[in-house]
């Protein structure tokens, strides 16, 4: 039990409970979001060993929940609960900087309404499971620092409304190109540190005025696609450590804002 639940108060109203946020009009539990910031809510959160077990499953009975949120716990353990799967009304998922484990479970498919999933920092394995392409309105897609393996599904370049997608520090194998695409909204991806291996002069790439791309840390080979010049801001582009090729295309920000170390250990 501890000290930061004292709020936790069976006798007192639970919509004035630290970490509960309720609706005005209906007084239904919207938000359980338990993570430690600093002063204001743009502070990032810093990691709190004072819970320490399972999520409870009793989180699937709060059934009007829209951001359920268990940020920088490193002693919470077990699995993604499966009780999670009643939450149908759920926006924003957060589970991240824990030690929670096991798969990424195919029910995450059915919340229609979710746009911000974040599975990041964690130790789940296995592959990303196909039903995630079914997450029409997925805004953000944070998934980096597991043990991730296998390839991405295809099926997740059907994801239109994407805009920040992180894979980074898995072991994913095979061809992440479908995650590109001139007509998306994507403007941030970062699949360093994996075992991507695609021709990345076939990426179709994306017609944004602003961009943020990593893809260090992998085998991806061929050329940089000239289409990278026309970015009117290129944030990031980060290609070191693959297998490409070629001359680096001049014009844009990709000559003036990048240096040698962007480009680093390729051929």
């Amino acid at each position: 039990n501890p000290k930061s639940l004292s709020s936790w108060n069976p006798r007192k109203d639970c919509c004035d409970w630290e970490f509960i946020h309720c609706d005005v009009s209906t007084s239904r539990v919207i938000w359980l979001a338990i993570q430690f910031s600093g002063p204001d809510q743009f502070t990032t959160p810093f990691p709190n060993p004072e819970f320490i077990g399972h999520i409870s499953p009793s989180v699937g009975d709060l059934s009007y929940l829209e951001r359920l949120e268990f940020n920088q716990l490193p002693n919470v353990t077990g699995p993604i609960q499966p009780t999670i799967s009643k939450l149908k009304n759920l926006k924003y998922l957060v589970i991240s900087g824990t030690s929670v484990s096991g798969p990424i479970p195919s029910f995450l498919g059915q919340f229609k309404n979710l746009e911000l999933l974040d599975l990041s920092s964690n130790k789940l394995k296995g592959s990303i499971p196909s039903s995630l392409s079914q997450l029409t309105n997925l805004k953000q897609l944070f998934l980096h620092e597991n043990k991730l393996s296998g390839p991405i599904p295809a099926s997740l370049g059907q994801l239109i409304n994407l805009e920040r997608l992180a894979l980074s520090k898995n072991r994913l194998v095979g061809d992440a190109s479908v995650l590109f695409g001139s007509n998306k909204r994507i403007e941030y991806i970062d699949l360093s540190r994996n075992l991507f291996s695609f021709d990345f002069s076939k990426v179709d790439v994306p017609k944004k005025s602003s961009f943020l791309l990593d893809i260090n840390h992998n085998n991806i080979y061929g050329k940089i696609p000239v289409a990278w010049t026309k970015v009117k801001e290129l944030r990031m582009f980060n290609v070191s450590y693959n297998l490409l090729c070629g001359q680096i295309p001049q014009g844009g920000n990709l000559q003036t804002s990048f240096d040698v170390f962007n480009y680093y250990h390729n051929k």
